[in-house]
């Protein structure tokens, strides 16, 4: 008897709950930072390559294609030696950074990138736009950072998310040159030269692509190389989201005098007399710092 009286209480609490649980998951379906599962496709595991068709509403597109177009400035490259951005006929384009959470459809769709890449959004940079006219492109490299500098606000860049605003008549193909297995991908003759030459993603309206830069155990993954193919006809759109392995939008303070020393001569650190840590620097380092 007991138990038919419990099985009747648990009946009726799911026949209660059910309405609530069904209108909290349409809910979440209309929410426009809802991730959808059922629209990715695996395009690489070697590296991690994975498209998102229509990540982005036709609106949204639009919308943020308006907040970058009257700000476009000529691109830039991180230089390897320096860490400094420096312009280069390696990158032919235009761009420009937006705030984060610049205003309601910004902040939806970086909720949305988080939800799919499970990447706390403290770790995401700015959004960059890029435009891409005829014959412009952006040659084979790395995502990844060669110098201390740029690794300052949360390492490395982990991943990637490229959102495409517009279609692209003829070429502007995101392509990986160095994916394994990229030949058994069917390509037709709408694809361009560029595109024929590794695993590539077409520039589609809405579509977004996501790939890692780093291996899972977050090593520099060599095989992430990848190139914006010249645009043949037409203008490409593209809204680009880095994200690092640690928080970016934690600013580090610079390191003392003593903690510099310390880092780059631990040999040198000594204790005095009076038992305070002081870093005995001798001429030959002066020389080196010069």
């Amino acid at each position: 008897m007991q138990y038919r009286w419990l099985f009747l209480i648990f009946s009726l609490a799911a026949v209660t709950a059910t309405p609530f649980v069904l209108s909290h998951f349409r809910n979440s379906i209309a929410d426009p930072a809802f991730f959808n599962s059922t629209r990715v496709t695996i395009l690489s595991w070697k590296p991690r390559v994975f498209l998102y068709k229509n990540f982005l509403s036709e609106e949204e597109c639009d919308h943020l294609i308006k907040l970058a177009k009257s700000k476009l400035e000529e691109s830039t490259v991180i230089d390897p030696d320096s860490g400094n951005n420096v312009k280069s006929e390696v990158r032919t384009s235009s761009g420009m950074f937006l705030d984060k959470r610049q205003d309601h459809i910004v902040a939806s769709i970086e909720r949305r990138i988080s939800g799919w890449t499970f990447l706390p959004q403290e770790n995401g940079e700015n959004i960059q736009f890029l435009q891409y006219e005829a014959t412009q492109k952006y040659e084979p490299h790395f995502d990844y950072f060669y110098d201390e500098k740029d690794q300052l606000r949360g390492g490395h860049r982990y991943a990637t998310v490229i959102m495409y605003l517009s279609d692209v008549k003829e070429g502007g193909e995101t392509v990986f040159p160095k994916a394994e297995g990229w030949k058994s991908q069917p390509k037709d003759e709408t694809f361009s030269d560029c595109a024929k030459k590794g695993l590539a993603v077409k520039p589609v309206k809405g579509d977004a692509v996501l790939f890692y830069n780093l291996k899972p155990d977050a090593v520099p993954d060599p095989l992430s190389l990848h190139a914006s193919c010249p645009v043949i006809q037409g203008k490409k759109w593209v809204a680009t989201k880095w994200i690092r392995l640690g928080s970016f939008d934690s600013i580090p303070s610079p390191p003392s005098a003593v903690e510099t020393a310390a880092d780059i001569y631990p040999e040198s650190i000594t204790e005095d007399e009076n038992s305070e840590t002081v870093a005995s620097v001798d001429e030959s380092v002066e020389e080196q710092e010069l």
